[in-house]
């Protein structure tokens, strides 16, 4: 039988089971790129404005670290380049991750790649399909990309190379992640190890465009630096595209090689036994939940530190940009409430913070479907254990674990701007109350994600649908003005803008209402209905 037999029906049966994710990851990141370079349209509609623009940024290291390096600011592409290159790079890259490896490790270790296998389908058509579906998506995305852009009024052949070039950024780690996958024996460790990879380039990239002369090479150590040193819209540069491809295809080979040096099951790096009998601490349904959870809560804590830190000391110097452009000071007010643009940057960045605190919070509770379907909730259950303290134990770790995230990220940003401005103690104690009245939202995204749990399970994953609109509401409603309506969609829209808003108390408590109210609905559904 050939080796890649029955490769096409399963490409069917990941796009069908992933008709909800693909589609939320592919508006998020082409409204990324469309929406910037619509937004910056109306913001800086002339050269002189925009070289204006340029010449704030020029120089300062914190900024380059953050988005990459600047070619050409002069064009509305050029600034879109600059804009998205860093964010849609890492978006592109932790698409591809995920896809990968849902469609690989993750159906292996859940026992239905042994099933499949067990008709006409060959060794390598799980891993094949897995690689066509994200590239295929990577290949529509930079099309489509291209042709928003084009219609936007960007030249059209820059525009199809920016899209491209995002598009080889996800291919490339399309390529690791798929490696990752034959080495780990189980989904959330292959993740992890590619996350891992992913974390380590975009820091390379980070430390080349922020350093000076003497380390910028590091930049071209990283899949992320090669999309951006292909530079659409300043002067393209084809050959880089050799780098990414290259690096995909190489890395799709040893992945296919690797997967004939194994069985099926089975990593090739050796996974520890644990021990014979559980720790006292595992003796509950919230302490299993918290340790299946914590590894996730310490990488998302590592990282909205990092990036809470950036934004807080960066605020300074965002606050001289801003106040050089009207429009964009209008916009950062309506992002702010009405406070000053300072106060108005600083409740910005944490609505920001609590977007993606609001991804852990959802991913915690999704994991309960994962433990569903992987059978080992079965187990559990089959003992003393009731079905509502199962998923409540999940539910808490969630909850307290968003609390937590948002806290420290309140604390990272009052300490990087308290340190700018002299005021540390003043500063982190606005900015750790700003980042807990977020709470409330990031519980709605939960509550909606455990009712999609309990009632609609097979549609359990558009959970993440949730988190993409909030998202595009968040980051582009502001410069494209929908209608009110659509604002209030999201509930990070209802949360009092803080620092220097008026805390209402009635926003936070409707939110509590309806987080608790989602809460009860999807437990009584998972209470009532068969497991699996």
């Amino acid at each position: 039988m050939n080796a890649t037999a029955g490769t096409r029906e399963l490409v069917r049966l990941g796009a069908r089971r992933d008709r909800v994710m693909l589609p939320a990851w592919c508006y998020l990141i082409i409204a990324l790129a469309v929406g910037t370079a619509y937004s910056f349209k109306g913001l800086y509609p002339t050269p002189a404005s925009r070289l204006a623009f340029a010449h704030s940024f020029a120089g300062n290291p914190t900024f380059s670290a953050l988005t990459g390096p600047t070619f050409d600011l002069s064009t509305i592409g050029g600034l879109t380049a600059w804009r998205i290159g860093g964010l849609g790079g890492l978006l592109m890259a932790l698409f591809n991750i995920l896809v990968v490896v849902r469609h690989t490790r993750a159906e292996e270790e859940a026992g239905r790649l042994e099933l499949v296998g067990a008709g006409a389908v060959g060794r390598y058509a799980p891993l094949t399909a897995g690689l066509v579906l994200a590239l295929g998506t990577d290949l529509v995305l930079g099309l489509v990309i291209g042709g928003g852009l084009t219609l936007v009024g960007e030249p059209a052949g820059d525009s199809f190379v920016l899209g491209f070039a995002l598009a080889v950024v996800g291919a490339a780690f399309a390529g690791i992640a798929a490696v990752t996958a034959q080495l780990t024996e189980t989904s959330r460790a292959a993740t992890g190890l590619a996350a891992t990879v992913l974390g380590i380039a975009f820091l390379l990239r980070a430390v080349g465009d922020s350093a000076g002369t003497g380390i910028q090479w590091l930049s071209w150590l990283s899949p992320i630096g090669w999309g951006q040193q292909i530079r659409p819209f300043a002067g393209d540069r084809w050959w880089v595209f050799a780098l990414p491809v290259g690096l995909a295809v190489l890395t799709c080979w040893a992945a296919r090689a690797l997967v004939g040096r194994r069985d099926l099951g089975a990593g090739l790096l050796p996974s520890r036994p644990g021990p014979a009998t559980a720790a006292h601490a595992l003796r509950s349904p919230l302490a299993l939940a918290w340790r299946l959870q914590r590894g996730l809560l310490l990488g998302w804590a590592i990282a909205l530190i990092a990036v809470s830190a950036v934004l807080g000391t960066v605020t300074q110097d965002m606050l001289s940009i801003v106040n050089t452009n009207s429009a964009l000071t209008r916009i950062i007010s309506q992002l702010g409430g009405q406070a000053g643009i300072a106060n108005a940057f600083l409740s910005s960045v944490m609505t920001l913070v609590a977007l993606l605190s609001a991804i852990f919070v959802v991913q915690a509770v999704l994991r309960l479907r994962s433990e569903e379907e992987a059978l080992r909730a079965e187990p559990v259950l089959a003992t003393g254990v009731g079905k509502v303290p199962f998923a409540a134990g999940h539910l808490l770790v969630a909850a307290l674990g968003g609390a937590l995230l948002l806290a420290i990220s309140g604390v990272a940003v009052g300490l990087g701007y308290g340190l700018r401005t002299g005021d540390v103690g003043g500063q982190l104690a606005a900015m750790v109350g700003a980042a807990l009245v977020q709470v409330p939202a990031t519980w709605v995204l939960a509550g909606v994600a455990i009712t999609l749990f309990g009632l609609l399970p097979a549609w359990t994953a558009a959970g993440w649908g949730a988190v993409v609109v909030c998202f595009a509401i968040g980051e582009l409603g502001p410069s494209l003005h929908p209608p009110q309506w659509v604002m209030d969609i999201s509930p990070f829209t209802h949360v009092p803008r803080l620092p220097g808003g008026a805390l209402a108390g009635a926003p936070i408590g409707w939110l509590l209402v309806v987080s608790v109210a989602l809460t009860v609905v999807g437990l009584v559904g998972w209470r009532r209905r068969d497991v699996g």
